[in-house]
């Protein structure tokens, strides 16, 4: 088994007076593909909000050994954790190419951990060919599926060992859904790890090595896709995909 990336233990974490995550328990392992499934408002994104240090918390939060404590967002991302949010976050107002800098900039601010970094802005380009053709162009005025890979270039130029990637094709065309997922495939094979949120589990077959399953802001199974087959009651009422 590769080392313990990220581990969180007894993770709480509030909106307001509101809490929204109870006493979460998970482990990802370096280079390792896990997939957090659940329905809608089972607590998913707030639980990559919380990684990122976005809402109040409370238990432990340890990435690479490094207590991420009271550290802030950008000192986060420098450690080495990447965020793409199920809204994206682009800045609509800067061109891609500004958005595609901004990536880079935490990749030369974080601490040294390889003397090369694995993606570099030339090869961001190259796969995602409209991102060069439309590089001058304001964010803001892209599609969704466009939106959605200028995030994923711009998080990955950032040189993650641990990329979070919420709702990654949720809404795309098929096509679109295809290229995130060839990208995604290429982020597992040079060893970054993914926390791959999604609802209907449309990538997690083919991408994930775990997948843990959340509701009511609790974790309620965590293991194989093979082992999640069986257990048709998590399918159920968790999920909605078991039988009726």
């Amino acid at each position: 088994m590769s080392a313990t990336l990220l581990e969180l233990g007894g993770l709480r974490a509030w909106y307001g007076a509101s809490q929204v995550l109870h006493d979460i328990d998970l482990q990802i392992h370096a280079g390792e593909v896990v997939a957090l499934a659940g329905r809608n408002g089972s607590g998913r994104s707030t639980l990559a909000r919380a990684i990122m240090g976005l809402v109040r918390t409370e238990g432990q939060r340890q990435f690479a050994g490094v207590a991420l404590g009271r550290r802030r967002t950008f000192e986060i991302a420098r450690l080495g954790i990447g965020y793409v949010p199920e809204h994206r976050d682009i800045f609509a107002t800067l061109s891609v190419h500004d958005n595609l800098l901004l990536g880079l900039s935490t990749q030369t601010q974080k601490r040294a951990r390889r003397a090369t970094p694995r993606f570099t802005l030339a090869e961001a380009y190259a796969l995602f060919p409209v991102l060069q053709a439309r590089a001058s162009t304001r964010a803001g005025v892209l599609s969704g599926g466009e939106q959605q890979m200028l995030a994923l270039a711009r998080a990955l130029l950032g040189d993650p060992d641990l990329l979070l990637v919420d709702e990654p094709v949720e809404g795309l065309a098929s096509q679109v859904v295809e290229q995130v997922e060839s990208v995604l495939q290429l982020l597992r094979a040079r060893g970054i790890a993914l926390l791959l949120i999604e609802q209907r589990l449309v990538l997690a077959h083919r991408l994930a090595d775990r997948v843990a399953v959340m509701g009511h802001g609790a974790i309620v199974f965590d293991g194989t896709l093979d082992a999640l087959a069986q257990r048709r009651e998590v399918l159920d009422q968790w999920l909605g995909l078991g039988p009726g």
